[in-house]
């Protein structure tokens, strides 16, 4: 279990390093777009991609991973 969560955050990190690495420009112009909405709109989002996530995990234990 531990495992996979260390591989997990390994991914993430490696994902989030290529976005900063291959485009820091846009990475700040993300940044700058995220600071004009308003706070319940980031919340929201925040929400949203987090159910995204336990979605994809679950689906990926249901085939196995």
């Amino acid at each position: 279990m531990i495992g996979v969560a260390l591989l997990a955050i390994g991914l993430v990190l490696i994902i989030e390093g290529l976005v900063y690495a291959l485009a820091p420009s846009l990475v700040e112009q993300l940044l700058e777009a995220l600071r004009s909405l308003p706070e319940n709109q980031r919340r929201n989002m925040g929400l949203m991609a987090m159910a995204l996530g336990v979605c994809l995990v679950w689906m990926a234990k249901a085939l196995g991973a």
